[in-house]
């Protein structure tokens, strides 16, 4: 009995054991299916490393990146740097442009094979030698639709981190700049394949980013300074900084630390220097600032000692700024535990980006002891790089304190005169400064390079270094210039317009053909071919006959000598030794001696109605057509209400802003007319700023109105 009830319960327990095993197996089997179901249906969707690597790339996507700098000729050595850094651009992303500020043909010849990615801009202020005016380049830049802006060393190599930070700093909900400082590196032997996405050997073997940056590590020379900075902002409606940048010119280093300081200042944007998490660097074959000290006694255009100097000056002006160690103090974006942190070290704390407040390294309560362990050393692990920032802008400009250059007028002029030996001239005081610049842009915006100045003080001629001009100055000029009392019929006008022949004279007899030309004449178009065609032993000059009908137009002192055309031959020569003579003791301006000298007194040498003959030396001189080269009073234009379609309709050259007297009533009407060129208020040409700076910020009648209050 018991035996057959144990059976029984053996028995239940068996098939309860093997009902418990099918439900098991059951539970089994449906998880089974559930994780196959969750497998596919994962395969069907984003994995978190692709969601991982889409966000990290997102900027790729959605934002525009427009990369500006100002390359040097494509040739040498020099242009194989520059073609591999351009590279080394355009692999970052498809969506980067970049913009050449050049006017130089090698690089409009080397940009084209790179079809709308890359882009060659001549319409910014440039120097005589062909140098652009970083504030310029700056200025310009705003008139691109882009979403970020890169300024760059035009031989910097951008290798990794670039997209990857900017994705992280994108994040930010304030306006900012970004600074980077490339490595100084003595070797790299490798080059971007044809399709410019893989780093090879010259053997053709790839090679990861990973060992490039090992090597670059090893052939760093371990000191970074601001010298080559990249920079990048991701706002063109905020200024970078208060205040207006001054006249630096391109590609020495000086205006790098002045934007970093001066943005600092301003706090209008976040500043961080992000040098450790984007690998950039140069080749460094010859250090170039340590050719400042070069001969001083010729005109060296390759060394360009003109920009080192210039600069000098723009320290001398505007205080030792960009030798401040504030930027040793910046903000450095690291990347520890593969998390982006910023850190303060002036202020001793540590921000993570997206997150709002700081963590104070001093106090352990604001974040965990692991974190703050982690944190601390993954900085210190760091702090060699970082302390190789501390480099002070005097260690790089070694720039003689002088502005004394002596280049003389024959080294200005073998290199600014064209091929006909053609060479402008114009002649100016401090006083005239902002008109001389007006006088200027416009020539340079008509293409026209071939002028010099000559500065009647010295004031004159370190503004006109500080914009770029070619200029001179002339030992004998008077010394004691009013700067409001100058105008025609003073006494001081008289001493002043006396040292325009006498230059004039210089040049003609140093071989080149002279146009003279006055800075309150307005040029529609370039006079030269026209000029030119009235061949030697002419002398080609403005009248100043006022009368509004038809009639003589070389009577008695109707020779304007504020804008003339000399050619440079035996005839020519010798009429101008007699003006210069004759107006050496008159006790008038120079004007009467031009007529008096070569149309006789009371126009005893006339011919016809527009010549006249020096019979000593058989000088022909022809008067100009009004309608071609009015002067101020002829037919009442300047009171018409649009004066450049009024001459430009009779097919004016240009117009003198003669016949009216006083500094400031010239002044006002050439500015009010529209015939002005220079807002000294950017200390760039007008056709440079119009267009490149949102109309919020600047309005040209507001300007207008500041400058004319200001006279």
């Amino acid at each position: 009995m018991k035996i057959s009830q144990n059976k029984d319960r053996i028995l239940s327990l068996l098939q309860a054991m093997k009902g418990s095993q099918v439900e098991l197996w059951s539970v089994w089997l449906s998880g089974f299916v559930f994780i196959a179901l969750s497998l596919y249906a994962t395969q069907r969707l984003p994995s978190l490393k692709d969601h991982s690597r889409a966000s990290k790339d997102v900027i790729l996507d959605s934002t525009s990146i427009t990369i500006f700098t100002a390359p040097k000729p494509f040739k040498g050595s020099t242009g194989t740097k520059q073609t591999l850094a351009l590279r080394s651009w355009l692999a970052l992303s498809p969506y980067v442009t970049v913009v050449f500020y050049s006017q130089d043909p090698s690089v409009a010849s080397f940009a084209d094979a790179f079809d709308s990615r890359v882009l060659v801009d001549t319409s910014i202020d440039f120097t005589f030698l062909g140098t652009p005016f970083f504030h310029s380049m700056i200025a310009k830049s705003r008139s691109y639709t882009s979403d970020l802006s890169v300024i760059v060393d035009p031989e910097t190599i951008i290798l990794s981190g670039f997209i990857s930070t900017l994705n992280h700093v994108y994040q930010l909900d304030h306006d900012w700049l970004l600074v980077a400082s490339p490595q100084n590196v003595s070797s790299f032997p490798f080059h971007l394949d044809e399709s410019g996405k893989h780093w090879q050997t010259s053997n053709g073997k790839r090679m990861k980013i990973q060992q490039l940056q090992k090597i670059l590590q090893q052939n760093g020379q371990g000191k970074r300074c601001y010298t080559r900075m990249l920079m990048v902002w991701n706002s063109k409606d905020v200024p970078l900084h208060d205040g207006v940048l001054p006249p630096f010119l391109y590609g020495k280093g000086v205006h790098n630390n002045w934007v970093i300081h001066e943005a600092m200042s301003s706090e209008f944007r976040f500043v961080f220097d992000a040098s450790l998490t984007i690998t950039s660097f140069y080749l460094n074959e010859e250090d170039e600032f340590s050719n400042t000290q070069g001969n001083p006694s010729a005109l060296d255009t390759e060394n360009r000692n003109w920009e080192y100097i210039g600069n000098s000056h723009v320290g001398a002006n505007y205080g030792s700024f960009f030798y401040s160690e504030d930027n040793s103090n910046l903000v450095k974006l690291l990347k520890c535990n593969k998390q982006y942190i910023m850190v303060d070290t002036k202020k001793n704390a540590v921000y993570s980006i997206g997150h709002q407040g700081a963590m104070n390294l001093m106090k352990e309560k604001y974040f965990p002891s692991w974190l703050k362990e982690n944190t601390m050393y993954c900085i210190d692990r760091q702090k060699p790089q970082t302390a190789s920032f501390d480099c002070s802008g005097k260690d790089q400009m070694k720039i003689p304190a002088t502005l004394e250059l002596p280049f003389s007028l024959e080294s200005l002029l073998s290199i600014t005169a064209d091929k006909s030996k053609t060479v402008i001239v114009t002649v100016a005081g401090y006083s005239y400064k902002d008109m001389l610049m007006s006088w200027v842009c416009r020539l340079r915006q008509l293409f026209v390079q071939n002028f010099v100045v000559c500065a009647l003080d010295q004031e004159t001629y370190q503004f006109s270094i500080l914009q770029g001009i070619p200029v001179f100055t002339d030992p004998t000029a008077p010394s004691n210039i009013s700067f409001d009392d100058c105008h025609f019929g003073t006494k001081c006008f008289q001493r002043v317009t006396k040292v325009k022949s006498r230059i004039v004279l210089k040049i003609l007899k140093l071989g080149y053909n002279v146009l003279l030309s006055d800075v309150d004449v307005y040029w529609f178009k370039n006079p030269l071919p026209l000029l030119h065609s009235f061949g030697p032993a002419v002398l080609a000059a403005q009248s100043d006959e006022y009368k509004k009908q038809a009639g003589p137009i070389n009577l008695p002192r109707r020779l304007n000598s504020g804008f003339y055309y000399a050619h440079s031959d035996t005839q020519t020569i010798a009429a101008i030794e007699k003006v210069v003579r004759h107006a050496e003791t008159s006790g008038l301006s120079e004007q009467p001696s031009f007529y008096d000298t070569l149309c006789g007194e009371g126009g005893s040498n006339r011919v016809g109605d527009n010549q006249c003959v020096e019979p000593e030396t058989n000088l022909t001189v022809h008067f100009l057509d009004r309608d071609l080269f009015p002067n101020g009073a002829y037919q009442e234009l300047w009171w018409e209400k649009d004066v450049k379609a009024a001459c430009l309709k009779k097919g004016s050259y240009m117009i003198h802003n003669n016949w009216i007297s006083g500094r400031l009533k010239k002044l006002e009407r050439q500015v009010l007319s529209g015939l002005w060129e220079y807002d000294p208020g950017t200390r760039m040409c007008l056709w440079c700023w119009h267009g490149s700076v949102s109309n919020a910020e600047v309005n040209f009648e507001e300007r207008v109105d500041s400058f004319l209050s200001s006279l």
